[in-house]
């Protein structure tokens, strides 16, 4: 299995991302927004071959360009700036870990790529949530 590349997943499902969300410190209008919102994710490779992910809410869009092993500075979609860094796992898997600084945790983040499905594996302060994508046809 590999990375699906140029498909866009759409959130279909997602269980206990209210107390991921608490865990990292979101405020709680921001968490309110966030259970209304089903973004839309979509990764792909550059000519040059850097990756991009491509977030978009009906609020915010975000898009982040990286190299696979090679740490960047990032500005998460509740506007907080981190340090990432993302590799690449058993062929398929996405893992991103965002380095907070002051009293924000650290949080990883294992997008596992199948040919119907993303699934989201996120986890802060030993809370974990898991949210399902699906490809936009």
């Amino acid at each position: 299995m590999s990375l699906i590349l140029d498909t866009k997943f759409k959130l279909e499902s997602s269980d206990n991302f209210d107390e991921y969300c608490k865990a990292l410190g979101v405020i709680s209008v921001m968490r309110s927004m966030a259970k209304v919102m089903f973004p839309v994710v979509e990764l792909t490779k550059k000519q040059d071959g850097k990756y991009v992910l491509t977030c978009n809410t009906m609020i915010r869009n975000t898009s982040i360009e990286f190299n696979l092993g090679e740490e960047f500075d990032e500005e998460t979609l509740d506007a907080h700036k981190v340090r990432s860094i993302i590799t690449l796992q058993e062929g398929n898997k996405l893992v991103h870990i965002q380095k907070r600084s002051g009293d924000r945790k650290e949080t990883t983040i294992i997008r596992e790529f199948e040919p119907d499905q993303m699934k989201m594996i996120l986890t802060a302060d030993q809370v974990t949530c898991t949210r399902i994508f699906k490809p936009i046809k």
